[in-house]
């Protein structure tokens, strides 16, 4: 197993889709980082996917399966999926690069404009900003994942959010407000209010 962020006292790190879930609950939906996840959560519309590849040719390959997959899969019953891949990729680096091969996937199955790829990964890091700032930790990830959507969905719940531009700026006064340690006893569970 590689390292990820999933501490001793937090989700269970033997299990990454049980710390993928807490994340998700504690994290991405308790912060409110994404305020489209929560319906598809509790609808149980999200698709959990343990990747046991080990080089990135083995993950574009079952990516490609999971985009068809979810392509004709009724959005009722699976609306986005997250590929947790937690032996391959797990330099933040390797990882970034590796997205052109997932659009990559996307254009080879003609899904352009029908399913996208969103980033998650335990070092995510945005362009121009110092490992440990707090904004990173709107993208970080108990484990390297892929997460498919919609193109249709995201537009509906865009549609429906009254200014969907100040998602990202929100989630970085959220994350500053907290900081990293905050974020970390939130997914402890140690802070949930």
């Amino acid at each position: 197993m590689t390292d990820s962020l999933v501490p001793a006292e937090g989700p269970p790190a033997d299990d990454p889709i049980a710390a993928t879930r807490l994340w998700l609950e504690r994290i991405v939906i308790g912060l409110n980082l994404c305020p489209f996840a929560k319906a598809v959560y509790v609808k149980e519309q999200v698709r959990y996917v343990l990747s046991d590849a080990t080089t990135p040719e083995a993950l574009v390959e079952q990516l490609a399966e999971e985009l068809v997959l979810l392509r004709d899969a009724p959005a009722e019953q699976i609306d986005t999926t997250l590929i947790i891949h937690p032996d391959v990729l797990t330099d933040f680096l390797d990882y970034n690069d590796f997205l052109d091969n997932a659009d990559a996937a996307i254009e080879a199955l003609d899904l352009q404009g029908i399913l996208q790829v969103a980033s998650f990964h335990p070092q995510y890091q945005f362009e121009g900003v110092a490992p440990d700032d707090a904004s990173n930790y709107t993208n970080r990830a108990p484990y390297p994942i892929l997460h498919l959507l919609r193109e249709d969905s995201v537009a509906r719940a865009v549609d429906a959010f009254p200014d969907p531009d100040v998602i990202v700026e929100r989630n970085i006064q959220t994350l500053d407000r907290i900081g990293v340690e905050g974020w970390w006893r939130r997914l402890r569970g140690q802070d949930l209010s």
